[in-house]
């Protein structure tokens, strides 16, 4: 298992582990109690990401990176969607050209 997937498993983890958690201290329950607000974060994250890799800032865009993928694992567990379930949808798509694949999609 690679480094990157152990800190998933954790991160994981760790998410699930406040859900229920009270949100008067943990950002994580409050966004795991709003789909919204996670869903939101996740788009403001993508656009840092974005905006760092445009401008060429490597540490900005590994920083932003490591927040777009706590929040987009935080709005995957909100909404009551798995990382197997992310994993069974790629491993569909394996040897499939991104091009072909996305020309299947119903319009």
């Amino acid at each position: 298992m690679t480094r990157f997937a152990r800190v998933i498993d954790r991160l994981s983890a760790t998410i699930e582990s406040r859900r229920g958690a009270d949100a008067s201290t943990s950002y994580t329950a409050q966004l795991l109690g709003n789909l919204d607000r996670a869903a939101k974060k996740l788009g403001e994250e993508a656009v840092e990401t974005v905006i760092a890799a445009a401008q060429g800032d490597r540490d900005a865009l590994i920083a932003e990176s490591a927040d777009l993928i706590y929040h987009w694992l935080v709005l995957i567990a909100a909404a009551g969607a798995s990382l197997d379930e992310v994993a069974e949808r790629l491993e569909a798509r394996e040897g499939t050209s991104g091009l072909a694949e996305k020309a299947s999609r119903p319009r």
